[in-house]
C-alpha cells in the first residue's frame, strides 16, 4: 500500500465517521422532536402482519418500549368505529396501493382514552403490496378542544339543552318536508318573579331546574332547546299527532309547575305552551304559528296551552 492510498483510506474513513456523526445527530433531533410532537412512526409488513414502532408509539399506547407486539391485541385498543373504519380504509389503501388518514378514538392498555391521527401509505414490490407504515400522533388535546368547540357553537352552556343556532339548524329540516312533525314553544310563567325578587343566583338555579324537567318529560324527541331567556322549543318528528302534542304539552306543564326547592327556598312558576303541527308549511311559518299560539296560551290566563287553529 502507498503513502497515497493509505492517505485517501484514513481520509475515507474519517469521511465515514463524520457522515455517521450528523447522521446520528439527526436522529437524535428527530427523536426529541417525535417526543415533543407525540408524533411516531409504525410499520407494518405484509402478509405477515408483523409490526414494528418508534418508542412515541409505544407510549401512546401505553406499552412498554421494545415489547413484543400482537396486531390483534392492538386493534382490540381501538373503539368499535374507529376499528371499523381503520379497517375498511386499510383494506382499501392494499387493495388500491394508496394511503389514509384517520383520526380514531383507543383506550390504551392502562385504560386511557385518547385520539390519535393515523397516516398510512402502502409500499409494492414487484406490484404486490409488500408494507405498509406510516405515522401516528396524539391529537387527544386537539380533539377536546374541537369538541369544547362544537358544544358551546350547538348547546346552551347553562342549561345543556340545544342552543337556538342548532335549533334552527334543525328546524329548517321541515323546509324539505320531512322529519319535523310539529313544534312546542314553551315559555316560564313566573320566572322574571323569581330573577327580581330573589336574584340571577337563585334565578339560573331555577332555569337550570327546568330545564331538566323539560328534557325528562320530553325523552325520545327530536329535539328540546333553549332559544331565548326563559324560553325553549320542542321538536317533534313526523308521528306527533295532535292527540300526542296535547298529552306532551300538559305533561310539560304539570313538571314545570311543581314546586322548585333552591337555596331553602320553596318556589313556583308554570309555563305556557304553543302548539303547532308542521301539516307541510315553511319552517319560517311553522316557528309564526307556534308563537301565535304561545301568545294565545298566555293571553288565556298562562300556565296553559294552545295549539295554532284551534286556539280557543
Amino acid at each position: 500500500m502507498t503513502v497515497h492510498q493509505s492517505s485517501l483510506d484514513i481520509g475515507a474513513a474519517a469521511e465515514i465517521a463524520r457522515l455517521q456523526a450528523e447522521l446520528l445527530h439527526s436522529r437524535k433531533i428527530f427523536d426529541r422532536a417525535s417526543e415533543a410532537a407525540r408524533i411516531g412512526v409504525w410499520e407494518c409488513t405484509l402478509p405477515d402482519e408483523a409490526l414494528s414502532w418508534t418508542d412515541v408509539v409505544f407510549d401512546l399506547f401505553d406499552l412498554p418500549r421494545g415489547c413484543t407486539l400482537d396486531r390483534g391485541q392492538i386493534l382490540a385498543c381501538y373503539t368499535e368505529a374507529s376499528r371499523e373504519a381503520l379497517t375498511r380504509l386499510r383494506g382499501q389503501a392494499i387493495a388500491e396501493r394508496s394511503g389514509f388518514t384517520l383520526d380514531a378514538e383507543i383506550v390504551t392498555f392502562r385504560g386511557r382514552r385518547r385520539w390519535i391521527r393515523v397516516t398510512a401509505t402502502v409500499e409494492s414490490e414487484n406490484g404486490r403490496a409488500a408494507r405498509i407504515f406510516g405515522m401516528k400522533q396524539d391529537i387527544t388535546e386537539e380533539r377536546l378542544l374541537w369538541e369544547r368547540t362544537r358544544y358551546l357553537a350547538e348547546f346552551d352552556v347553562m342549561t345543556g339543552l340545544a342552543n337556538r343556532s342548532q335549533f334552527q339548524t334543525r328546524l329548517a329540516t321541515a323546509d324539505s318536508g320531512h322529519d319535523i312533525g310539529a313544534l312546542l314553544l314553551v315559555d316560564l310563567d313566573g320566572f322574571k318573579q323569581i330573577n327580581d325578587s330573589f336574584g340571577h343566583a337563585v334565578g339560573d338555579d331555577g332555569l337550570r331546574e327546568a330545564a331538566r324537567r323539560l328534557a325528562e318529560t320530553c325523552r325520545g324527541v327530536e329535539l328540546v332547546a333553549r332559544i331565548g331567556g326563559d324560553e325553549f322549543a320542542v321538536l317533534l318528528g313526523t308521528h306527533a299527532t295532535p292527540a300526542a302534542c296535547d298529552a306532551l304539552a300538559a305533561a310539560i306543564i304539570a313538571g314545570l309547575s311543581r314546586p322548585l326547592d333552591i337555596d331553602g327556598r320553596r318556589l313556583t312558576m308554570g309555563a305556557s305552551v304553543g302548539i303547532a303541527q308542521a301539516d307541510g308549511c315553511s319552517a319560517a311559518d311553522l316557528f309564526v304559528r307556534a308563537d301565535a299560539a304561545l301568545y294565545a296560551a298566555k293571553a288565556a290566563g298562562r300556565n296553559t296551552a294552545r295549539a295554532f287553529g284551534r286556539l280557543s
